[in-house]
């Protein structure tokens, strides 16, 4: 690309991606999450020979944008709007300081979806009619159930590959991600006065006995002679704890925490959480809120290909401790090649994106799509 041209895309892709953060799309403002598919739409609508629709499961929208006719397209850019709640809506804000945008979201993943949204204005009008869609859902963050999952199996969405930018790094590609588990863990025991703790059955104390020989177990699994950056190993995080108390001096007779799992194979999920109820021993039940096998993914070495020859360094296949909507697409045999630009601070008020590292992955995925789809778009 010219330095005109780099320095045109890098301008538009910065001001997208810090638009969307303006945007704070989160899973308790369905307004917001609303008015960011609005954003989307009225870059999307003036396309000539693209179809718009929307599709709805839980009150959470998906938005599906495909060439006319064509309704399972060779390439689609998948990616998802959603970011997490933080407590302060004020920093929902943007800004720009050594080569980065700061922001949450930026990372994960508004910064991806302005460079998809960019990939797919691009193609659709320099290639009118190129088999190349764009789907883009809500509820990632909270499992996908109601997004790639509902698209794929209710909707019937298909694809010969999708991209998803929200794996890996830039010279990382993604090819195992480990399962994942989403539950609450509930203790039921008997209140009394705090003065006289020997009348009560303490909920909450049951309930942190029970964790920490959860947290005990999960340590015990990390193999002694494992190198630190390798996290191929299941893992356990209690990330919040709860009671109905609102005073100091009462006992509490009902408590619960909710934890995330992550395991790679030959765990699934049903050994894992035979395993946690067993840990966690009588006196407690646990509560499923998603579950995720761990996924392997088949990337095309083409792809991998491009990368190394525009970024002149090696590509690695890496496995991810993370979880992404990548297994939905997976579980019907369809490729999906997982990496992005440099990120960081994912899911802090401070996430940030680099700049240069987004114009040199929308240069990958444009020379990949243009050598996957150029023969079969010239023979029409």
């Amino acid at each position: 690309m010219s330095e005109i041209n780099l320095n045109g895309l890098t301008a538009r892709l910065t001001a997208l991606t810090r638009d969307l953060v303006l945007i704070p799309s989160t899973d308790s403002r369905p307004m917001d999450r609303n008015r960011c598919f609005q954003f989307f739409r009225n870059h999307l609508e003036p396309l000539p020979g693209i179809t718009l629709t929307t599709h709805e499961k839980d009150g959470y929208e998906s938005l599906l944008a495909l060439p006319c006719g064509i309704d399972h397209p060779e390439i689609l850019l998948c990616g998802h709007l959603d970011v997490i709640e933080h407590p302060h809506g004020e920093c929902y804000r943007s800004t720009v300081a050594d080569g980065r945008i700061y922001g949450p979201g930026a990372g994960d993943m508004k910064g991806q979806l302005a460079i998809m949204l960019e990939l797919f204005r691009h193609f659709h009008r320099t290639m009118p009619g190129i088999s190349l869609g764009l789907a883009i859902t809500s509820d990632e963050e909270r499992g996908g159930e109601s997004g790639v999952r509902f698209l794929v199996e209710e909707i019937g969405l298909r694809c010969g590959l999708a991209i998803i930018p929200d794996g890996g790094s830039l010279n990382d590609i993604t090819v195992e991600e480990k399962g994942i588990l989403h539950l609450r863990v509930l203790s039921h025991g008997h209140s009394s006065h705090a003065a006289r703790p020997w009348l009560a059955d303490n909920a909450l104390l049951r309930l942190t006995n029970g964790l920490t020989r959860l947290q005990e177990y999960f340590a015990s699994l990390k193999p002694p002679d494992l190198a630190d950056d390798d996290h191929w190993y299941p893992t356990c995080v209690v990330t919040t704890i709860q009671t109905e108390n609102e005073t100091i001096n009462c006992i509490p007779s009902e408590a619960e925490a909710a934890m995330d799992v992550r395991f790679p194979p030959p765990n699934n999920g049903k050994s894992m959480l035979r395993t946690i109820d067993d840990v966690l021993g009588e006196g407690l039940s646990v509560k499923l809120l998603v579950c995720a096998e761990p996924t392997r993914l088949a990337p095309d070495p083409e792809f991998a290909a491009v990368t190394e020859r525009l970024t002149g360094q090696p590509v690695r296949s890496v496995k991810a401790s993370g979880g992404s909507d990548a297994r939905f697409l997976c579980a019907h045999g369809i490729p999906v090649l997982l990496s992005r630009p440099l990120v960081g601070a994912l899911h802090a008020e401070d996430e940030w994106i680099d700049i240069r590292s987004m114009a040199a992955y929308y240069e990958i995925c444009r020379v990949y799509i243009e050598g996957k789809l150029k023969g079969s778009y010239e023979e029409k």
